[in-house]
């Protein structure tokens, strides 16, 4: 595409004020899109960046990427291979964005964070750290995915949702609502984790399993197959639940407790140490 003779030449002052007391000569139209360079940026003439885009600060734009829209890119960032950039978002710090990911609408990717393959950030959600989210994972919304945390394959975060610390999310996996996901709990398979639920330490949480409420997940517990678990239940230790048992209100399952089949605990029912309970 060619930068269009209508262009002005002269960056506004919006532009020219991103980088602290740079001048107009500093700047000048990128000859695929027409958008904003700044002198210290490096973009490759087979990339595409469009006339509302900026980039500036060390930032790097190479190969086939696309930057367009509002979209900006600076600090050490740099976009990739097939990666599109659009909308009002922006990618800063030492982040990465590579493959064919997009980042999209008001997301912001920051820090040491990478998004790659076919990741997908957009609505106004935030990746950070040194946080990595690739495959055809999605995070939107309001979500966030920070630190050292994984989410890939398919899985989504999304809503006000929180992944942070060594935390993974991936398969088919899908964490929302204000959920949080810290520590190194792992969520995968096709398990869901929403509302105020919050799955932390090594805790994990796959098959079709649900939590949600103000539900805790931790130590090293697992919840599996089709269980759910709701309201205020705590499940720690080394506790397993899984079939298609359920837990609710009050109940604590804890130690090396296993529950499973049918088992409904509920009420302030608390089972623990090597308990075995299947129906």
């Amino acid at each position: 595409m060619k930068m269009s003779n209508k262009l002005e030449n002269t960056p506004p002052q919006h532009v020219l004020d991103l980088e602290c007391g740079s001048t107009a000569d500093e700047w000048h139209r990128h000859s695929n899109g027409g958008g904003w360079i700044y002198r210290t940026a490096r973009v490759a003439k087979t990339a595409y960046v469009g006339p509302d885009a900026v980039i500036y600060g060390n930032a790097k734009v190479c190969d086939d990427a696309e930057v367009f829209d509002s979209a900006w890119v600076c600090g050490n960032a740099e976009i990739y291979d097939n990666a599109r950039i659009c909308g009002h978002a922006e990618v800063s710090g030492s982040a990465k964005v590579f493959g064919r990911a997009r980042v999209c609408a008001r997301a912001a990717v920051c820090g040491n964070a990478e998004v790659s393959e076919n990741a997908k950030i957009f609505g106004r959600a935030v990746v950070l750290g040194s946080a990595q989210v690739f495959g055809r994972a999605r995070i939107f919304g309001h979500a966030g995915v920070g630190d050292r945390a994984v989410v890939c394959d398919n899985a989504e975060v999304y809503e006000t949702a929180r992944v942070w610390e060594d935390a993974e999310v991936y398969d088919h996996a899908e964490v929302c609502g204000s959920a949080k996901i810290y520590g190194s709990a792992k969520i995968y398979e096709s398990a869901k984790v929403f509302g105020s639920a919050m799955i932390f330490d090594s805790a994990e949480v796959c098959g079709n399993a649900k939590i949600c409420d103000n539900a805790k997940v931790f130590g090293s517990a697992k919840v599996c197959d089709r269980a759910e678990i709701f309201d205020k239940v705590k499940i720690f230790g080394r506790a397993m639940v899984c079939g298609r048992a359920s837990a609710t209100d009050d109940a604590k399952i804890s130690g090396d407790a296993w529950v499973g089949g049918d088992a409904w605990v509920f009420g302030d029912a608390e089972v623990n140490g090597d308990a075995r309970i299947d129906e």
